[in-house]
């Protein structure tokens, strides 16, 4: 927690946004194929509520808006 807590706050929207597509790839992947590791799946979604946590702490506002917003820059690239 401590390391989420010393990341700067476009650190954590970037990191929220690897973590959320990592969660979802794990959600395919329990779809189509066995996890190797179930408990991955938890721990994506606790670091995502960390992060979110953090966030909030820091009032960070609209923050499902800024990552929509960095996500559609990624689609475009």
């Amino acid at each position: 927690m401590d390391v989420i807590r010393a990341m700067k706050t476009d650190e954590l929207h970037n990191e929220l946004e690897r973590l959320r597509r990592h969660l979802f790839d794990l959600r395919s992947q329990a779809v189509t194929e066995k996890l190797e590791k179930p408990t991955q799946l938890g721990q994506a979604k606790r670091s995502i509520a960390r992060i979110l946590t953090v966030l909030r702490e820091r009032n960070e506002k609209d923050v499902e808006q800024r990552q929509a917003h960095l996500s559609a820059q990624a689609a475009r690239r």
